[in-house]
């Protein structure tokens, strides 16, 4: 038997090794073939950064695959829901980490309201259009490049959807930056588009996060720095005002368990079955923290960033078992939530919300579109 003194050597030695092949690994992306889609080879890249925290990113929708962080014991562990292979991705899933538009979240009816007319797009959400369409963002194939800063490994994704497709007017030219930090657990994703006529635009990332990886989330604990949030009809689509979260089930100013007040007789819950709605950030373009989770069992946080003026938190009520993810099990009612940064639901359609300062969500040439959403993981001693 080993003495405790020779235990301990070992364990040190382990940790160093480990320690050093991480920091050997830091600012490290690998790239490889995930699979192939329309006769054309489909690259996903891994990035890694001095933690032994990793990213995976792939061309199809220029989808945020897996995200891999420490517990509290250092312990890398996948803190989101993903699918095992592209097929599954192409087969068609809940957004799961997703590049979601052109004009992401809910038009009501199917329409576009865009100077003074009325454009239809598809109907593809209980006669509403939801993230795009039938073949958004997220079912398209993106070009890839790898980009390496003296502190920072990127992936940055580019795509031109032409004019008409999915019925939306002018060419946008989109850009879908990744970026991992070397020295934080940090990934920072920058969106940006360009069109040459007026159009709608909304980008956001769709990523259902569990940090304790398997599970429900309904023992997580969030905070959201919001006082208001947008009310929504029965078709979800919002009813051109803002609500105060105060003496509500909504009011996350102050940490609470997601399942705490989840189940409350509240006519806004019960049109959702749970949260999914868009709280008010301001219109201000500021980068601000606007939102913190925390999950007792593995320690692990996760604080978001975003310059956007709402964001839409989701609990996953419409996972119903469906799909079946990278493990045994398919994915369960409230198993995964969503904070996603982007303009007001069915703003183009809601000439209150911009008279009120807050944006149109009509792109025009000339105008350069931007938003910057920033994942801070990090672990609660």
């Amino acid at each position: 038997m080993l003495s405790p003194e020779a235990l301990a050597y070992g364990t040190l030695l382990i940790t160093g090794f480990l320690a050093l092949r991480r920091s050997r690994r830091a600012g490290l992306t690998l790239r490889r073939q995930f699979g192939v889609v329309e006769g054309r080879p489909v690259q996903l890249h891994t990035l890694t950064n001095a933690r032994g925290m990793e990213v995976s990113v792939c061309e199809f929708g220029a989808t945020l695959t897996s995200i891999r962080v420490p517990d509290i014991h250092g312990r890398l562990g996948e803190v989101t829901l993903g699918l095992r292979s592209l097929e599954d991705y192409v087969a068609g899933n809940p957004f799961l980490g997703s590049t979601v538009g052109r004009y992401a979240n809910r038009l009501a009816d199917g329409k576009l309201t865009l100077d003074g007319q009325t454009i239809a797009l598809a109907q593809n959400n209980n006669g509403n259009h939801l993230h795009g369409g039938l073949r958004g963002l997220d079912k398209r194939l993106w070009q890839s490049e790898a980009l390496r800063t003296e502190s920072a490994s990127s992936v940055r994704f580019t795509y031109v959807s032409p004019a008409g497709e999915e019925g939306y007017p002018g060419t946008l030219s989109v850009t879908v930056t990744y970026t991992l930090a070397d020295a934080s657990d940090e990934l920072t994703i920058d969106f940006a588009a360009t069109t040459d006529a007026p159009t709608a635009c909304n980008l956001t990332n769709h990523v259902f996060f569990n940090l304790a990886g398997q599970g429900s989330v309904l023992d997580h604990q969030i905070t959201l720095r919001a006082d208001q949030l947008v009310p929504v009809s029965p078709a979800l689509i919002p009813t051109g005002e803002l609500m105060d979260v105060s003496g509500t089930p909504f009011d996350f100013r102050r940490p609470h368990a997601i399942g705490e007040r989840i189940g409350a007789p509240h006519d806004q819950l019960r049109r959702a079955r749970g949260y999914d709605h868009c709280y008010v950030l301001g219109p201000d373009k500021s980068l601000k923290s606007v939102a913190f989770v925390s999950e007792p069992t593995s320690g692990r946080t996760l604080e978001v960033l975003t310059d956007a003026p709402g964001l839409q938190f989701y609990t996953g009520n419409f996972l119903a078992g469906t799909v079946q993810g990278r493990w045994a099990k398919p994915f369960a009612f409230r198993q995964g939530f969503c904070l996603e940064p982007g303009l007001f639901p069915d703003s183009p359609n809601q000439p209150d919300f911009h008279r009120m300062g807050y944006p149109s969500g009509i792109l025009r040439p000339g105008e350069a579109y931007a938003q910057k959403l920033v994942f801070r993981f990090g672990v609660s001693r």
